[in-house]
């Protein structure tokens, strides 16, 4: 997903197509035309547009905190061996 893909989202009990405007880690904002507004912006979170690469962000995260955590328990075993 890159600025000025169209896309499709979940709106209401419909769909609604929109162009992605900005980008952030975990939201997205589309560009929306409704019938009385036209180039609304939504935002919206990754995972709710995209749940297979919502769940691998989520995997990435998991590894990252099981490496400090990691880190935190060898610093502890250092301190402690004399």
């Amino acid at each position: 997903m890159n600025k000025g893909d169209k896309i499709t989202f979940p709106f209401g009990t419909g769909e609604k197509e929109g162009v992605v405007e900005k980008i952030y880690p975990k939201t997205v904002y589309i560009k929306v035309d409704f019938p009385k507004h036209k180039g609304k912006i939504i935002k919206r979170s990754i995972a709710s547009l995209n749940p297979k690469a919502a769940a691998s962000q989520k995997k990435q995260e998991e590894k990252k905190k099981k490496r400090k955590e990691d880190k935190k328990k060898e610093k502890a075993a250092k301190k402690s061996a004399p």
